[in-house]
């Protein structure tokens, strides 16, 4: 019988390619995504439609309002910056969402009977938060086994996954073309148009367009307009 992984799926490049990974390590993805007042909500639309495309075995949405809190360009009416990856920490950080994320994915597991979990974080090619870090992911899965039933009574020791921590954006993609997987039923822009074309200029799109470059390969999605 095969294991289940809850895997953190945004529809994105890197939480596409983490699933990927996941089947191949053997386990069968339970995808977990999260509609939490997110300005670029079209990233759920495409989560939505291709979760079980992509080999999900079940699909949850957890929604949630980190509106009501704000403080990121991508929850509040926050300007999304077009002016390159810097080396601050930018405003697209959204405070505690990976904590929170896992959180849910955390429950989920408990629930399913499983303690593995797959996120990916990535520490190499990324925009510099600060829950990306590998020191972030040692302690919550610490605090993953001091906070759980099964933890707790030695029944289960759950495993934070984080298969592309120390891969760059150009690694992950050719892994995930080795594995199979459709980049063009991904979305990664955090400021997309209505109709959900990427705008090619934010962090997250710079990053990808340079992930693609750097491994030779075409990015398959359609940009508004593109760095030069």
């Amino acid at each position: 019988m095969q294991r289940k992984a809850v895997v953190l799926y945004s529809s994105g490049l890197d939480s596409t390619t983490c699933m990927a990974i996941a089947r191949v390590d053997g386990f069968v993805p339970y995808a977990i995504s999260f509609s939490y007042g997110q300005r670029h909500n079209f990233e759920l639309s495409v989560a939505r439609q291709n979760a079980k495309r992509i080999g999900a075995a079940e699909h949850l949405v957890v929604e949630f309002d980190l509106r009501l809190m704000g403080g990121s360009a991508l929850t509040a009416d926050i300007e999304v910056p077009k002016d390159g990856v810097g080396s601050d920490i930018p405003v697209t950080y959204v405070p505690a969402r990976n904590t929170i994320f896992l959180s849910f994915a955390l429950g989920w597991a408990e629930v399913l009977g499983t303690s593995d979990i797959y996120i990916g974080v990535n520490a190499l090619d990324y925009s510099g938060y600060p829950d990306c870090r590998p020191e972030y992911i040692e302690a919550y899965e610490k605090m993953a086994n001091l906070a759980t039933r099964a933890g707790v009574e030695g029944t289960s020791q759950f495993k934070i996954h984080t298969p592309l921590i120390s891969m760059s954006k150009a690694d992950i993609i050719r892994r995930g073309v080795e594995l199979g997987v459709d980049y063009a039923l991904t979305h990664s822009c955090y400021d997309p148009t209505p109709e959900g074309v990427s705008c090619g200029q934010c962090d997250s799109c710079r990053l990808r367009l340079k992930g693609f470059a750097e491994a030779g390969l075409s990015d398959p999605l359609t940009y508004l307009k593109t760095a030069v």
